[in-house]
This record gives C-alpha cells, structure tokens and sequence, in this order.
C-alpha cells in the first residue's frame, strides 16, 4: 500500500509505539488521527509534530472499551479525511502482578485489561469496517504481545488478552476478506515508559537481561515496532498472521556451533 493520500486511525497514540507509528505513517504521507485516553498534552504534542513534518493530524480522546467511543472515532476520522484506510488497534492497559500470586488477581482486573485489550480491538474494527471496505484495500494491524505466544508477561490475565488478540486477528482476517487485511504484530520488550513504570527498580536489570537472550543482542524500541506495523500495511499479499518482533527473543538460544 502506498501511503500518500490514505487516512488512519492509530489507538493509545500519544506515546510509545502508537505514537511512533502515528508519525511514521505521516511521514508516509497519510492522515492520522491519534487517540487517547487520559494523555491529552502528549496526544497533541504527537499531532504538533505531525503538523511540523507537513502533515494532517487530529486527535480523539475517549477509551476503546466504550463501544461508542470507537463508533464516533471512525466516523471522526472519515469525515475529517475524507476516508479511511487503515486502523492500527494499538491501545492496551495491563496490571504487573506477580504469577503465582493469582488470589491477586481480581475480577476487576479480567474486566479492565480484556474491556481495552481484547474487545476494544473488535469494536474498533466492527466501527472502521464501512469505510475500510469502501476502497477495497482496507488495513487493520492489531498489536498483540509475546506474552500471548508464551505466556509470560505482566500479569496471566495479560498474556490471556493478547493471545485472545492473535486469535481474533485470524477471526477477523477470514471475516473481513478480501476488502480488508487483518494482521498483527507481537513484540517483545519495548524500551520506555510503559515498562519502566511497571517494572520500576527491576527495568534495567529486565532490559539487560532480555537482550543478552535475544539473537540481535538488544531489545525493540517503539519505532522497531512501528517499523514492523509499517510492513505488515504495505503487504499486500499477507492477512491472517502475527508477526513476532522482538530481536529473536523467543527464537532463542544462539547456536554457537554446529552439530556433528
């Protein structure tokens, strides 16, 4: 897909990997409109540098759990653009609790994470729907985790949504075709505040750690995860799968010599 006139929405955009993948379509040339919940200066700073690349830029704030919210998003962004193009379902929340704690784990937590995480997905994609379809090369890139392939992650509840979101990719990838691709990415560690936050005193030692696993030797930034997002929108030929992005992690160990 070429980028130059198209239009996208990108959900949790004012930050980390959906804003890197906010700018990296506008640098493409397409229009964004960048949603949020409650990072509202960052969601505009976002839009001000699009605007400084040259290109067109709204915001939208309210959480994809809301099933209006994401009705009202997708006809936002067709009535401002013209059209809709592409929908990159980025927006998450999670809760770090330790595993074997599972009395921790609350009915409020199922709720929350798989509300944001796992429907929000599907109603964003049941809204961007009409418009997607109407040029018959519509694009939807759901942002899933490694922790939905190994289960290992910030809480079990957590690792349960993502893998519910490859799930769903293929569901919606068989439903929605040919109009419209449906695929997603699964990273690994992401450097940033998203995990910094959660991982506090332990960050560093984590990040080290998860890099000295990897096969690249080094763990994902927001834009490597944008980078693959990026790709999965310009193949035209690839729905219905999850692609792992995170330095070899999982594919891991090294081989240092072969086998005789």
């Amino acid at each position: 897909m070429n980028l130059q006139g198209k239009a996208a929405v990108v959900t949790g955009a004012a930050r980390g990997v959906g804003r890197a993948t906010a700018l990296a379509l506008a640098r493409g040339g397409c229009s964004v409109l960048i949603n949020y919940n409650t990072s509202h200066a960052a969601a505009e700073e976002t839009a001000d540098e699009i605007a400084a690349l040259g290109g067109r830029a709204i915001t939208f704030q309210g959480s994809v759990a809301d099933d209006n919210v994401c009705r009202g998003m997708m006809e936002k962004a067709a009535n401002e653009f013209g059209r809709l193009d592409i929908l990159v379902n980025n927006a998450g929340t999670t809760r770090f609790i330790n595993f074997p704690d599972l009395d921790a784990v609350t009915d409020a937590d199922w709720a929350n994470i798989f509300a944001t995480n796992l429907k929000g997905p599907f109603q964003c994609a049941r809204a961007a729907r009409p418009w997607l379809e109407a040029n018959g090369d519509g694009v939807i890139v759901n942002v899933a985790s490694v922790a939905g392939l190994t289960g290992a992650g910030s809480s079990i509840p957590y690792c349960a949504s993502k893998a519910g979101v490859i799930n769903l990719t293929l569901a919606l990838a068989r439903t929605l075709g040919p109009k419209i691709r449906v695929n997603a990415v699964a990273p690994g560690f992401i450097e940033g505040e998203w995990l910094r936050n959660g991982l506090g005193a332990d960050y560093e030692a984590a990040r080290q750690a998860k890099a000295a696993h990897a096969l690249l030797g080094k763990v994902s930034t927001p834009e490597d995860i944008a980078a693959g997002i990026l790709a999965l929108i310009g193949a035209d030929m690839v729905t219905g799968h999850t692609l792992v992005v995170d330095g070899g992690h999982t594919a891991g160990p090294r081989i240092s010599h072969g086998i005789k």
